[in-house]
């Protein structure tokens, strides 16, 4: 198995059991390792890749980036005074 393809199948059961509600990060590796007979430093390395790209999709998600002709919830308007 190549290492894109490890990685990928390390991800995808990583994800599977996060999925199945499993929370604790030790179990996890534990299982990946029981279940694709992978070493465990390269569980950890394949996590902190997966969490790296989850946290680069969560920035950009959370960022705001600004459109032409929108101002959000700003009031632009001009007030006119008596």
């Amino acid at each position: 198995m190549n290492r894109s393809n490890q990685s990928t199948n390390i991800k995808q059961a990583i994800n599977d059991l996060l999925d199945k509600g499993l929370t604790d990060k030790q179990d996890i590796y534990s299982k990946v390792v029981e279940e694709l007979g992978v070493p465990r430093p390269t569980v950890r390395r394949v996590a902190r890749d997966l969490r790296n790209e989850l946290l680069q999709k969560i920035q950009i998600l959370q960022s705001e980036v600004p459109r032409p002709g929108y101002f959000g919830n700003k009031d632009n308007s001009k007030k006119v005074s008596d």
